[in-house]
């Protein structure tokens, strides 16, 4: 469990808390709009109207005590990047921020931020591998090189095992897990037998996923 110190609840920020409302961490949560932190009261720890670029508020949140700040403001450069560097000089362990193109990555990265989200690239570069192949079903970017990709099972595999096919020899990828009606199960078994119901968690470079789905599809 993380103490986590959440700027802004626009509907970005909002998922954000309600998915770190589910995994059980502890969510402070600011914004101007009052309306935005009353809605949010349901599922965050607490949550305070206040402007983040104002150094007295920032300061006033004992922001050494949280494990991770979490900056959603994406569409208000000038506001994202005081609030950042506030954040920072507060004496923040940690901040993440949404960033809505390279310009504004690189001077928030420059000024304070760890790390940022590009939201909008990340969502682009999966709508655009997943609906690009009919034979991938999700994709999650591991690295510029590496990802998991989500594919059926080759005709050709079904009623065979990994050791049967010899997966990593030929083509240079790693089946981690089957997926079955939503049921995920790690392939810790080099005999287990593949079926067409289900589907397969790949770990592979890009360049390999390519070469395998134009062979086995």
């Amino acid at each position: 469990m993380k103490s986590v110190l959440l700027v802004g609840l626009g509907r970005f920020g909002r998922y954000v808390a309600q998915a770190l409302n589910e995994q059980g961490d502890e969510v402070m949560a600011i914004d101007r709009d009052e309306e935005r932190v009353n809605d949010a009261l349901k599922f965050v720890t607490n949550a305070q109207i206040g402007d983040s670029t104002n150094e007295r508020f920032i300061e006033s949140l004992g922001v050494r005590n949280f494990d991770l700040c979490i900056v959603t403001i994406a569409d208000d450069f000038q506001s994202s990047l005081e609030t950042t560097s506030l954040l920072k000089e507060c004496g923040a362990k940690f901040v993440l921020a949404r960033v809505s193109d390279d310009t504004h990555a690189k001077f928030l990265l420059r000024n304070g931020a760890d790390d940022v989200v590009f939201l909008e690239k990340q969502m682009a570069q999966w709508t655009a591998v997943t609906y690009s192949n009919d034979n991938i079903f999700d994709y999650m970017e591991l690295s510029d090189e590496y990802a998991i990709y989500e594919t059926p099972v080759p005709k050709s595999w079904i009623g065979k095992s990994v050791i049967d096919i010899d997966v990593r020899k030929k083509h240079n990828l790693n089946v981690l897990a089957t997926k079955n009606k939503e049921i995920l199960k790690p392939l810790s078994d080099p005999g287990h037998i593949f079926s067409a119901s289900e589907s397969l968690l790949i770990l592979a470079s890009k360049k390999d996923i390519q070469k395998y789905l134009k062979k086995v599809f």
